[in-house]
């Protein structure tokens, strides 16, 4: 006999089908919950079924987000045998029958029938370590959005209060900027206190530059106060929203650099973080996202399947005499993985002066350069060239990470 057992995963539950051969159902469908109790009792229907078919196993299921976890983690800490499906292969297996029908039963048989008919291979477990910088870069990008959003949204009530405040500080999120702002909110405020008490606060705000430096600051805030359209804070809600707005930068400022402190610190234990931080062009922050993105290594047996994976390889369609010549890249990879490639490429193929003292060309990585070059010359436009680029360098941390060396830019 060859068994198996296909679960599909909702997010507090999970429907349960067995088959012992081909189309060969055992017993009828029921659901489990995702508890101790419940995962239990699904582990008894398990081996009931590895006594009845003389051989333990395997359970398939879809990939859902983080709602598998619980199962994946129970079962796998008891030497079970997991197979973890892409939904597209599931759903393009739903999709065969004439018939359209979705029901938890019915996805619980198809994901049985999907065994049986495709090569599929077994789930390998991420190391703990990847998962977590994964999982902390995930969360850095997430807070990133939010926090580009909030400054978005600060601004626009800056441009109806103080519109002229832009220009006091070179950057105005510094932390300085910040809570001078947030002390003197408009040109009555900043007018009201004069030159002298504002250079003390300033800086009290900024202890390691000089007083000469926050008597500049001063005189820029007072003559910007005096240029304000707004000389009076005539709504008060805006006032507020302006300091609610500062303090959630502030406080996403502290989340952010605490990740990143939290990532520089598990990524720098990780042999394959240096090993493709090697290659010019990729950085800690990229770096960091490209390893917990990509995993082991071993998951995958060839470079393709890596580009795969990440999603820029070339879609194909032909019929019959037809052969489509407007291929776009699948993207049904991740998305993140894509993103830090396309980032890796745009810093690599980048002039790597910061002053340039000639016309000639240095970038941070020649050869990815040549390789784009050579793209450019043969007509193809700059999205194009860049992700045969990103292609190109997935193929070299592929060899890197498999061969444990690394990168020597010796073109």
């Amino acid at each position: 006999m060859n068994p198996v057992i296909g679960l599909d995963v909702a997010k507090d539950e999970s429907q349960v089908q067995a088959y012992l051969e081909r189309k060969q159902p055992y017993k009828k469908s029921f659901k489990v919950s995702h508890t101790l109790e419940g995962l239990s009792n699904l582990l008894d229907f398990i081996k009931e079924v590895e006594v009845v078919s003389g051989k333990r196993p395997p359970l398939i299921l879809e990939s859902t987000g983080h709602y598998h976890t619980p199962i994946v983690q129970y079962f796998e800490d008891r030497g079970y045998l997991l197979i973890i499906v892409n939904p597209l292969i599931s759903y393009r297996a739903k999709s065969s029958s004439l018939r359209k029908v979705k029901t938890d039963i019915i996805d619980a048989h198809h994901l049985c029938e999907l065994f049986y008919k495709e090569d599929l291979e077994p789930y390998k477990q991420r190391g703990i370590q990847l998962l977590n910088v994964r999982n902390l870069t995930r969360q850095h990008e997430n807070i990133t959005g939010m926090f580009i959003q909030t400054k978005l949204q600060f601004h626009a009530v800056l441009d109806q209060v103080f519109p002229v405040y832009i220009g006091v500080f070179g950057d105005l999120y510094s932390d300085v900027s910040l809570l001078t702002l947030q002390t003197f909110p408009s040109s009555e405020d900043v007018l009201k206190a004069g030159q002298e008490t504002i250079t003390k606060k300033i800086k009290e705000f900024c202890k390691s530059r000089s007083l000469e430096w926050a008597e500049k600051k001063a005189g820029k805030l007072m003559a910007a106060a005096a240029q304000n359209p707004f000389q009076k804070a005539i709504f008060h809600s805006l006032s507020l929203s302006l300091d609610m707005y500062i303090n959630m930068i502030k406080e996403y400022k502290k989340h952010l650099s605490k990740l990143e402190n939290e990532i520089d610190a598990l990524a720098e234990s990780i042999e394959e973080y240096h090993i493709i931080q090697s290659i010019p062009g990729i950085g800690e922050k990229i770096g960091a996202t490209i390893i917990s993105e990509i995993g082991e290594i071993d998951r995958f047996n060839h470079p393709k399947k890596l580009v795969a994976f990440a999603g820029i390889d070339p879609s194909v369609f032909e019929s019959g005499t037809f052969k489509g010549t407007l291929n776009r890249i699948t993207k049904r990879g991740s998305s993140r993985l894509r993103h830090a490639l396309f980032m890796a490429v745009r810093s690599a193929i980048r002039d790597c002066r910061k002053m340039k003292t000639t016309d000639e060309i240095i970038p941070r990585n020649k050869k990815l350069r040549e390789f784009y070059d050579k793209k450019r010359e043969e007509g193809k436009p700059f999205k194009v060239a860049v992700i045969a680029c990103a292609n190109k360098l997935l193929h070299w941390i592929y060899a890197l990470l498999k061969n444990k060396s690394t990168f020597q830019d010796l073109a």
